[in-house]
């Protein structure tokens, strides 16, 4: 029971997948292998609302209940940015689904023919796929190795952004990371052509094989086609062409003909190099992933520096409408004058490049949006010689029109804005604010909450998100700003519309403690428990049980109910003791003990640690009060307070930000979100999300889904000492709206930082 426990919070119910299939519709349907059939549709779990892949397994086809649990564990232990995201899984009803997120791109295998598949996105699409390869062949803060087992073009997901994700753990085997070599005896299993000769000779399965079967993938990228042909009702393998090809120096019979003239020699050979190497007939021989990963990195930045020096005729029609002669005598200094951006168009767009090379475009208010009644005013700090406008009325039309994105990016299109003398918060960062804003034309409108704080003093807020196909990007906006005191007494300065590529924030669950279950003899268990874990002991509501003090250490781990009534907290109830690995305390106090009861109506739930839960808050503001001896937590210690929450299926008032200041004191205000937020997206492209997470740094106010199911948002943080005999938590969290019905708390915790 306790193994199911740990995968409860990725549960999703048979109805909702149905739902979001049509019933496992054919036009829902994406794919199809030897497992069964994959299907598309927008669904809610535990990071979220998002289009998802369900692959519903067929057991008559292969794959059973073994391959089923083995890729919830392993995409649940082991993530990594290109490994696939498991999201939540069904086995109900005689049915086992597997909820992935949804590549929006396919599979590699579609596109090694396509001609829009530029050599620099295959070397990063391969580069991703190494250092996923290398994650699991030699984790970090892993007990064991993992060996894929089934690499191949078609195990490669793709998204939006050409961002590789290995996919179909159900074969993989696993092995102690501690060794230098892994050796397992297995029955074969794979795909024709990828296999290790000497696994299927040998049945003997190494990181090795692996190494073999990615070699395979890097020649089918570089020749743009499988790595077999189909003629006369037989397979035939082409990587022994291949390889003789390389050896006799006549890699231009096989690459992809529409890649030849466009590569540098440096990287197709750095490339080419390492690709033979992994084929090698020798296990010694094939390089380890670690040394795969740098070749390819070293091939990426050679084809970079190469497209670099065609860079300058490329930017030539930019440079010719910069306002100021933009000399350069170097294809870096191009680089680093636009990473720095220009004024191009008669002073009317701010143009730069990212870090990664992607175009930027900031468009002028006064090219943009209309005047009149607002003022056009000077302001050193624009980015423009002429300034910004001055708002005057809360009511703004904007219409832009982008000229230089980049093809095949996702952008964020970006309010760019300053109020002058607006009260300071406590993340610098990060302001809340209420910007209703709807494309003219449209009768829905969109609410922006919050926007982030830039170097050069600006502040973004953003609109929106789309995928660019490269040409010019028209967009009518019509503002409507609802918070009174940004025209109070308050200057508010537009600087313009701006288009960004997406940076991608993801959000992960947040995990358990791992705890070291492997045997050994140099631990002191002992030393690793709190110093009063004897008195700990007896506050616990079950007698626990252990024959060490490993065990004791992992009951701790694990956590146990307390009562409190036979130790000296202050409180009257139940909390939930734990530790963390470091053996530091933690505390998770129940609703009853932290809430006035009179504010919310209270029910039993099973998903509860305690007996009741608050739900359905009658006001639109609530106190959190804790007094607990200093003694329950650590000394010395950073901890974070956080509000353990759910949010019922109506939680459409829940996009706005919640203010939490001190019960006393209105100068310490924060803000939190009780779900994250998320941007609209224009004119998505064929089955893509209609929301997307916002692209905004991660800080302290944003929710995470716990293991366990339940939300949490870090409301404030304290350090323990020895000098107070109490610790006293008093803050206010405040909404704008009358009441906070749908909102399930759970507890408050403290926990170590």
């Amino acid at each position: 029971m306790a193994f199911f426990d740990e995968f409860q919070h990725l549960k999703i119910e048979l109805e909702e997948i149905v739902s979001a299939t049509d019933n496992f519709a054919d036009n829902k349907a994406i794919g199809v292998g030897g497992f069964g059939k994959v299907y598309k549709g927008e669904i809610c779990h535990s990071k979220g609302k998002s289009v998802a892949a369900f692959k519903r397994l067929n057991s008559r086809l292969g794959q059973g209940n073994s391959e089923f649990w083995k890729e919830i564990v392993m995409l649940s232990r082991y993530t990594h940015e290109n490994l696939v995201s498991l999201l939540g899984y069904c086995d109900k009803g005689g049915e086992k689904i597997l909820v992935y997120e949804y590549a929006s791109r396919g599979s590699l295998d579609r596109h090694l023919s396509a001609t829009t598949l530029t050599w620099i996105q295959r070397l990063k699409i391969c580069l991703g796929v190494a250092r996923a390869l290398r994650y699991l062949h030699d984790p970090v803060d892993a007990h064991q190795r993992v060996i894929h087992r089934d690499i191949k073009s078609s195990n490669i997901l793709l998204d939006e952004n050409w961002n590789a994700k290995v996919s179909d753990l159900g074969l993989s085997k696993i092995g102690p990371a501690n060794q230098q070599h892994t050796a397992l005896i297995s029955n074969v299993a794979g795909t024709f052509g990828y296999l290790d000769p000497l696994y299927l000779k040998m049945s003997l399965l190494t990181k090795e094989s692996d190494v073999y079967s990615f070699g395979v993938v890097l020649f089918e990228a570089l020749c743009g086609r499988l790595c077999f042909e189909y003629n006369n009702g037989q397979y035939r393998s082409l990587v022994h062409t291949w390889k003789e090809s390389y050896e006799r120096k006549k890699l231009e019979e096989i690459i992809f003909r529409d890649l030849l003239q466009k590569m540098d020699p440096r990287s197709l050979e750095t490339f080419s190099d390492i690709a033979y190497l992994c084929l090698h007939e020798s296990r010694e021989e094939r390089p380890p992933m670690a040394l795969v990963v740098e070749k390819l990195e070293i091939a990426l930045q050679l084809q970079e520096m190469y497209e670099e020096m065609v860079m300058a005729e490329g930017y030539k029609a930019i440079l010719n409408v910069a306002v100021t002669p933009t000399p350069f005598t170097s294809e870096v200094e191009l680089k680093s004058l636009l990473s720095h951006g220009i004024l191009i168009d008669e002073g009317k767009r701010w143009f730069s490049l990212n870090k990664d090379g992607k175009h930027c475009e900031l468009i002028s208010a006064l090219e943009c949006m209309n005047p009149s009644p607002n003022e056009y005013i000077p302001q050193t700090h624009s980015r423009f010689a002429e300034g910004c406008y001055q708002v005057k009325e809360n009511i703004l039309t904007a219409h832009v029109r982008a000229r230089f994105l980049s093809p095949e990016i996702t952008y964020t299109v970006n309010f760019v804005f300053k109020i002058l003398d607006m009260y300071t918060i406590q993340e610098e960062y990060y302001r809340p604010v209420e910007f209703m804003h709807r494309l003219v034309g449209e009768t829905e409108a969109s609410i922006s909450h919050i926007a982030i704080c830039s170097e050069n003093g600006w502040t973004m807020c953003e609109l929106y998100q789309f995928t660019s196909d490269g040409t010019r990007f028209d967009l009518d906006i019509q503002f409507k700003f609802k918070y009174s005191d940004i025209f109070n007494n308050k200057t508010f300065l537009v600087e313009g519309i701006e288009f960004r590529p997406l940076s991608h924030v993801e959000y992960e669950v947040l995990k358990d403690e791992e705890v070291d279950m492997q045997p050994t003899l140099s631990i002191d268990w002992e030393q690793k428990l709190p110093n009063d874990y004897e008195q700990i002991v007896t506050w616990s509501k079950r007698s626990l049980k252990w024959k060490t003090k490993k065990e004791l250490y992992h009951l701790f781990c694990e956590g146990f109910l307390v009562n409190t009534k036979k130790g000296f907290l202050s409180s009257k109830g139940e909390e939930w003791f734990s530790i963390a690995k470091n053996g530091k305390k933690c505390l998770m106090l129940p609703a009853q003990e932290t809430l006035i009861k009179s504010k919310w109506s209270w029910k039993p739930l099973s998903t509860s640690r305690f007996k009741e839960v608050a739900f359905d808050c009658h006001h639109s503001d609530f106190v959190i009060n804790i007094k607990i001896k200093s003694g329950i937590l650590s000394p010395h210690t950073n901890y974070a307070c956080y509000l353990v929450y759910e949010i019922t299926e109506n939680h459409s008032n829940f996009t706005f930000p919640l203010s939490v200041r001190g019960d006393c004191n209105y100068r310490f205000r924060r803000y939190i979100y009780l779900i994250s937020p998320q941007t609209r997206v224009i004119c998505p492209k064929d089955d893509g999300n209609t929301h997307n997470p916002s692209d905004i740094p991660k800080f302290k106010g944003l929710p995470q889904p716990r293991k366990d199911g339940w939300m949490e948002v870090q409301v404030c943080g304290l350090r323990t000492n020895t000098t107070s005999e109490m610790i006293r938590v008093a803050i206010v969290v405040e909404s704008i709206i009358e009441t906070l019905d749908g909102l399930i708390v759970h507890g408050i915790e403290f926990k170590p930082l």
